[in-house]
Formats: C-alpha cells, structure tokens, sequence
C-alpha cells in the first residue's frame, strides 16, 4: 500500500522519559506513514542548543521533516501558549496536505496542550510585576490569592510560589481570575497515544551511554560557545546537561564528575517524566526495548487508523 493511501485525519503522539528512543521510533514510523514530525520538547525550540538536547542531527532531519525545531532565540522565552497556537497551526496544515502529524517529545505540558486542548491565558511573563510580588512573601501572596481567586486557590499548594505567582500575575494583568481562563478543549480529530517506556535498570544505561555519547559529539564545546556568547547567567545554561558542563568548565568540577551529574540529574529527571506520563491512561506503553518494538507499534498504528 503507497504511504499515501494511509492518511487518516488524526494525530498521533510519541512521548515518555529521556533516553528511551522516541526520536528513532518516530523517524522509522514517519517514514512508514509519509508523516511528519512535530517536537514536543521545550529545549529543542532553542537555536544553537543542539548537543545537550537530543536535538535531530541534519541528517535526521534530512530523512523526515522536523518542525517546532529551532523556532526561538536563546533569549526569548517561547510559553506554553505560543508553544500550542503553532503545533495546532501546524497539525491543520498537515491535515490539509493529507499527512498524519506526529507530535513526538517528553514535555509533557507541551504534549498535553495539544491533545487536550488546554485553554491557556495568553499573558506572557512579566519580571517587573513578579519581582514586585515575591516581595510580599509566599505567605502573603497565597492569602492574596485565596482572595481574588479561591477556585484556584483550592488547586493551588500553598508553598507553590511559582503557580501561585502565576495565578496572580494572570489575575493582574488581565483583571480576570485565571480560574475562569483555564480548562480543556480537546480536538475533534482522533488521537494516538504512545509512551516508551523501560526497566530503571535499562534507562540507567541508556542515559549513560547517551551522556557519554554528547561529550563525544563535542557538548564541551558547545556548552563554551554559548556561555561566551550569551554569558553565565542565561537560563538555558542553568538547565540538565549545560549546567553540569559549565560548571566543570569554570573549574567547579572535573569532566568525570561533570558526567556523573549529568546522568544523575538525567535519571532524577526522567522518573519525574515517568510519573507525569504514568497519570495519563489514554496513553498506550510500549517496552522500549522490545526487540519487535517497531514491528508492535506498528501494528497498533494499522488497527487505529483501521477504526477511524
């Protein structure tokens, strides 16, 4: 059967912890379906963060269309809404051409968005207002908001400064609770949802052998051009992979140690990753080591576009 002739109007998603193959599985299936691939990581939006990413090498690339890859500056902050307004842009293009989009990634915020349509208060960080508020106190703040917004309040722990800061700032900004903004408007098109997963023990290897594999691929040398070029306290080089380099790099620590940190910062990382995905029972797993692991997907990707 030609590529073509497997079109469905539908997505299908790809997601699970770091290391666990997803980009490889999703470059076989698209290649299989003639489909498309749209990232659903909230590093690879970054340009010229590439090594320490796991972003798609040009090659990689070259074999499948990649998008929401490169999308954004280092010293922009892409949010969650701008994140969702252009993978939705971007899935009805892809259904008007007649291509199943792949949304393939472990941010799964950025995967959620999507699927279940979350509506998301268009209201972009603002440092001044949030500087202003922090001042108060954590405290002080929840009480705040108890206040002006008691639904979310009740949703909100009250040490959580970072969501309770949100909730605030969204009320503010926009003189609307940010309760009343939110919810879900999930996509009338059918969806596919398939996680990888593995042992501890294996995604243990994994992640070590993906490490060690970075610092061959020149993340050293990545990680000091950035820190030249954008300075020591950009946000992207305080994240897993660039902070633990950097540190070496400015004589913190030595590159072995660098190492065990990367993959122990990557292992605390992924289990939070697991235990997000874990809460989602649309999801359908897959052992990631499977040595049939395409042969299975593939399989349930035939019977789900059979039945749309």
């Amino acid at each position: 059967m030609h590529p073509s002739n497997f079109y469905r109007f539908c997505l299908i998603t790809i997601c699970g912890a770091t290391a666990t193959g997803k980009s490889g599985l999703a470059i076989a299936l698209a290649t299989q379906l003639n489909a498309t691939i749209l990232s659903a990581d909230s590093r690879q939006v970054y340009r010229e963060f590439n090594i320490g990413t796991a972003k798609p090498s040009v090659a990689e690339q070259n074999l499948v269309p990649h998008y929401l890859i490169d999308i954004c500056a280092p010293t922009e902050t892409l949010t969650v809404a701008d994140y969702q307004t252009q993978a939705q842009a971007l899935i009805t293009q892809f259904h008007q051409q007649e291509k199943i989009p792949l949304l393939v990634g472990g941010t799964g915020l950025y995967i959620r968005s999507v699927v279940q349509g979350l509506r998301i208060p268009r209201v972009a960080p603002n440092s001044e207002l949030r500087s202003q508020l922090e001042y108060l106190g954590q405290t002080q703040l929840y009480e705040i908001l108890q206040q002006v917004d008691p639904i979310a309040a009740q949703k909100i722990h009250p040490n959580d400064l970072v969501r309770t800061l949100r909730a605030l700032e969204v009320f503010y900004v926009t003189g609307r609770p940010i309760s009343q903004q939110q919810g879900e408007n999930p996509p009338n098109y059918p969806i596919l949802q398939i996680g990888l997963d593995c042992s501890v023990e294996c995604l243990r290897d994994r992640i070590i052998q993906r490490t060690d594999q970075m610092i061959v691929d020149g993340l050293v040398a990545e990680v000091e051009y950035l820190y030249h070029k954008y300075g020591a306290d950009l946000p992207l080089l305080n994240t897993l992979g660039y902070h633990e380099i950097k540190q070496y790099l400015t004589g913190e620590i030595t590159l072995d140690e660098a190492k065990e940190l990367t993959v122990l910062h990557t292992r605390q990382f992924a289990k939070r990753q697991r235990t997000w995905f874990r809460a989602y029972p649309q999801i359908e797993w897959f052992n990631a080591d499977a040595p049939d692991l395409f042969e299975q997907v593939w399989q349930r990707v035939q019977e789900f576009l059979h039945d749309i």
